[in-house]
């Protein structure tokens, strides 16, 4: 378990599965759960709603209002990226602490930047499969990295790499979590 010297602002576009689950392995809750998903949604997991923590609701097109509607009370917070399928606007970028994992080894290989980054390792038949955290910023995927894993790619096959990623993310948000908390966390880059 870990103590938070910061709230926790939490954003997810797909199931938000990987925050129930890296909240129970860091025994800690976000502050605040933000998801483009409307309320109800069949595919949002069920542990998002047992978390008793703030759920907001966007639009798909959320708009720099709507994020500053959504971190008013972030002045020292950190805010984590799980599948957010949008992209932030400059000026959150700016302004706000905000990092991104990218289920795409960047940093050894540039060209998956983007969208759908585990699919073209598997195209292209890279050595590895891996992800980062990085930092956001304005530019696509173009932040600092902060957490870099990887594992050999032995079964270029799509559903496994996805399934190996995923493992890998806890691993790395963990990893983040402990160095952030500790103020520890240097850029790679």
């Amino acid at each position: 378990m870990i103590k938070l010297d910061k709230e926790w602002f939490a954003f997810f576009s797909h199931t938000g599965s990987e925050i129930v689950k890296l909240s129970n392995m860091l025994g800690v809750k976000p502050t605040k759960i933000i998801t483009n998903k409307p309320p109800g949604a069949k595919d949002i997991d069920p542990g998002i709603s047992k978390m008793n923590v703030e759920v907001v609701y966007v639009s798909n097109r959320p708009s720099v209002e709507d994020y500053e509607r959504i971190l008013t009370r972030c002045s020292d917070c950190i805010c984590t990226l799980h599948g957010w399928m949008r992209i932030v606007p400059k000026t959150i970028c700016k302004t706000y602490d905000m990092y991104n994992l990218h289920p795409g080894l960047i940093d050894k290989y540039p060209e998956l930047k983007g969208a759908d980054p585990q699919w073209r390792v598997d195209l292209e038949r890279h050595s590895h499969v891996g992800l980062v955290i990085h930092k956001v910023t304005p530019g696509l995927d173009e932040g600092p990295i902060i957490v870099s894993s990887k594992v050999y790619n032995h079964y270029p096959n799509g559903d496994v790499i996805a399934s190996r990623l995923r493992s890998l993310a806890l691993d790395a948000w963990n990893d983040f979590f402990t160095k952030y908390m500790t103020n520890s966390v240097l850029p790679l880059e």
